[in-house]
């Protein structure tokens, strides 16, 4: 018996090599066989036998491989082609800017990376000074083509306030519920809303201009709103239709507990229709018919009075027509407009021009625009008490005549992340509100209007910067100057209001922001103690409120996918401004809690 010893050279580390390996041991079988084959005689029968033989594996060495480099530098993909993109042109709207200033909670929520799934759920819940509680729940459908719906829920409560504890605790609860069906290019939803809001007439010190005053009970001056809101719409999705429309149709309620009472039944329409690549024929479209209550202030002869009732009827309607090109964008129409308030001696009926003018001297980086226009604007319970909360009874609500109109302004992106947009208005308004505390009970605010058109100047500005979402700050800014008549000052009406925001992404965990708000001195009115309840004060002087500086700081650190802990410093330079005469906001506050997200 013969022995074959075949040496096994190598065993490698990789699959691959094994299988080479193997490859290998074959071979060299096949090859010594082959020989031994080809030796035997061709011709004739011969027999022959095969030796026996014993193989023998000897596994003599193990050779290793070296360890491959790997490369961890992402792969680069090249640059998407830059397309041209249509310019849109938008003419910003010539309204007033709100002066309500409100820095009440907002918490700042971390953005979740892509390709993260949308969960659409979340609850915050948080505690601060001043025996305060903030919570809110955000539940919503995830990402789908079909539908959406969902609801947002918020509470904010202060046990205690600025003036007398409890006295000047507020507490706010809003729920939104909305829902959405796509079919095609159409949309079409729903929206619910419910609120209730508690404040106190808590203005009483500054109301009596120094003398002693007694400290009232808190139901005694207690004040509280309940809202609700229903909405229906539709609209298509898809601007390059020939057939444009966004339409609706609602109703919104309103109550304060003076048993005041405000029905309002909305409807609002837009309809385009494009006559070529550029040009398209539009009519915008809106309505409103209140049914109110109201109760006139209380007198020592009429300590409650009867609940008046009035209506009022808004109708306005603005057709024109659009064309845009590549450098130019003009509209031409004109505004009619209808309401039956009659506050001051203005006429009901309107007609306002619609002429605007937009020409882009470098796409994307700079546009000019101007415009010549106005417009009625509506004015209601429901939003005013967003506004003041301290309002008195007996209100005489009625519209803004604003225009004739003529603004100017620019919008600019000098450089890649940064925006710029100025805009400069003139404006005779009829009808404009103004807020000044009454004679009789000067803890609350009446409505008053200039007798005459109100010539009125806005000059707005807004910066923006934006670096790759991990920086952002910007600022707005707002001056306004009245040309009064018969009224002696623009009472709560300040010239000049600013902010400025910015977040600050320091790590994938944590987020910092700051927001700060400056508003310039406004007027009211104070008046001299009586010891006649229920009678008419003198009047002593105009008061100027303070200067507001308000600044808040935030933060938001992510613990886990799910869970992040945050915080807020708000009106951090301690100052108990007075956005309405009598009313100091309260001081240093602080809230912290966490969110969960699910």
């Amino acid at each position: 018996m013969k022995r074959l010893l075949i040496l096994k050279s190598y065993s490698a580390v990789r699959s691959g090599v094994g299988v080479a390996s193997g490859l290998a041991l074959a071979a060299v079988l096949v090859g010594i066989a082959a020989p031994t084959a080809s030796a035997q005689p061709t011709k004739g029968k011969h027999t022959g036998s095969i030796e026996e033989a014993e193989i023998e594996i000897v596994k003599e060495r193990v050779n290793q491989l070296p360890e491959a480099t790997r490369n961890f530098e992402k792969i680069k993909l090249p640059a998407p082609p830059k397309t041209e993109r249509k310019v849109t042109y938008t003419f910003p709207d010539f309204r007033l800017p709100a002066d309500r200033l409100n820095p009440s909670v907002k918490v700042l929520t971390i953005r979740a990376e892509e390709p993260a799934p949308l969960t659409g759920n979340f609850v915050k819940a948080a505690i601060g000074n001043y025996g305060t509680f903030y919570g809110r729940g955000y539940f919503h459908s995830t990402r789908n083509t079909d539908h959406a719906y969902g609801i947002d829920i918020n509470h904010i409560n202060s046990l205690n306030g600025p003036v007398d504890g409890k006295n000047s605790s507020q507490s706010e609860t809003s729920a939104h519920l909305m829902g959405e069906l796509y079919r095609g290019t159409g949309a079409f939803g729903a929206t619910l809303d419910f609120g209730h809001e508690r404040y106190n007439f808590y203005g009483y010190n500054k109301a009596a201009n120094g003398s002693p005053v007694v400290t009232p009970e808190a139901t005694d001056i207690k004040q509280a709103f309940n809202r609700f809101a229903v909405k229906a719409y539709a609209h298509n999705r898809d601007p390059a239709q020939q057939l444009t429309y966004d339409a609706g149709i609602g109703y919104r309620y309103w109550t304060d507990n003076f048993a005041a009472s405000e029905n309002d039944v909305r409807l609002n329409a837009k309809v385009g229709y494009a006559l070529g690549e550029s040009s398209r024929v539009t009519v915008a479209a809106d309505a409103s018919f209140i049914s109110d209550k109201d109760q006139a202030g209380p007198t020592v002869a009429l300590p409650n009075p009867a609940l008046l009732t009035r209506t009022r009827t808004f109708v306005q309607a603005t057709p024109a027509y659009e064309f845009v090109n590549k450098s130019i964008a003009f509209s031409l129409g004109a505004t009619l407009g209808y309401s039956s308030d009659t506050a001051t001696s203005v006429s009901k009926a309107v007609i306002y021009p619609a002429v605007r003018l937009g020409y882009t001297v470098e796409p994307e980086k700079f546009m000019v625009y101007a415009g010549l226009g106005g417009a009625l604007q509506r004015v209601t319970r429901y939003d005013l008490s967003t506004e003041n909360p301290w309002l008195n009874r007996g209100l005489n609500v009625a519209d803004t005549h604003r225009g004739p109109t003529i603004y100017a302004g620019f919008t600019s992106t000098p450089a890649r992340g940064l925006e710029l947009n100025v805009r400069a208005t003139y404006a005779r308004d009829r009808n404009l509100y103004f807020y000044l505390n009454n004679p009789i009970d000067p803890t609350k605010f009446d409505l008053v209007y200039d007798q005459h058109a109100t010539g009125v100047l806005n000059i707005h500005g807004e910066l923006l910067y934006n670096a790759a979402e991990k920086f952002r700050l910007g600022t707005r800014m707002d001056y306004n100057k009245y040309a009064l008549n018969t009224l002696p000052e623009p009472f709560h009406r300040p010239e000049f209001q600013g902010s400025v925001f910015g977040t600050y992404n320091v790590f994938d965990k944590l987020m910092l922001g700051v927001e700060g708000y400056f508003y310039s001195a406004s007027y009211g009115i104070s008046y001299r103690s009586n010891n006649t309840p229920g009678t008419v004060r003198t009047s002593d002087f105009y008061r100027a409120t303070d200067p507001i500086v308000d600044l808040n700081l935030r933060a938001d650190y992510r613990i886990t996918p799910k869970i992040s802990i945050f915080a807020m410093g708000n009106n951090l330079a301690n100052r108990q401004y007075q956005r309405f005469y009598g009313y100091p906001v309260k001081g240093i506050n602080v809230l912290g809690g966490a969110t969960y997200t699910f």
